[in-house]
């Protein structure tokens, strides 16, 4: 079985990706681990969040994307938004796929999107057995790693669904 990602997103929060990225340039995100707006993802300038040795890298959004697309080419720099987990953050969550969503409401005042009148959103999934055997085939990407050039491997499967539903489905309920 190919290695799932680790990452996806929503088509409205690719949206807001691209609208922020017309105005502040090139992004990255890091998933927060409890502090200031609790557990959310934060969006930033690229490089204006220090990202850890100890830090993994989720995934590198492909903001060209669009719902159930796969890239044809290799995206410019400024297309991409690298994905960020805190290292003990991860071991904890490294068994769920992380859904970046966006919502209407206000995120917190450190994060880019926060004066939009929306925010960012992690939904989650947790990997089926096949799934965590191919993932725990692979390496991480650590902070450590990514400066020394370390870069994730093409996924197969689209980066950027309609709806979190469609990453996430929802169990039916029993009567």
């Amino acid at each position: 079985m190919p290695e799932p990602r680790r990452v996806r997103a929503t088509a409205a929060a690719m949206d807001l990706l691209r609208r922020l990225r017309d105005s502040h340039g090139p992004l990255m995100l890091h998933q927060s681990g409890g502090c200031c707006d609790g557990s959310s993802p934060m969006c930033y300038p690229a490089g204006e969040f220090i990202v850890g040795d100890a830090d993994v890298l989720l995934g590198l959004l492909d903001l060209r994307l669009r719902a159930d697309e796969l890239p044809e080419t290799d995206p410019a720099p400024e297309d991409i938004a690298p994905v960020w987990i805190s290292g003990p953050q991860f071991a904890a969550w490294r068994h769920t796929q992380l859904v970046l969503d966006m919502v209407p409401g206000r995120g917190s005042g450190f994060s880019l999107e926060s004066p939009e009148g929306f925010r960012f959103l992690s939904r989650g999934r947790v990997y089926d057995r096949e799934e965590l055997s191919a993932l725990a085939a692979s390496a991480i990407i650590t902070g450590a790693d990514y400066e020394l050039g370390a870069r994730p491997a093409a996924a197969i499967e689209p980066q950027v669904v309609a709806e979190a539903v469609d990453a996430c489905p929802v169990p039916e309920r029993q009567g």
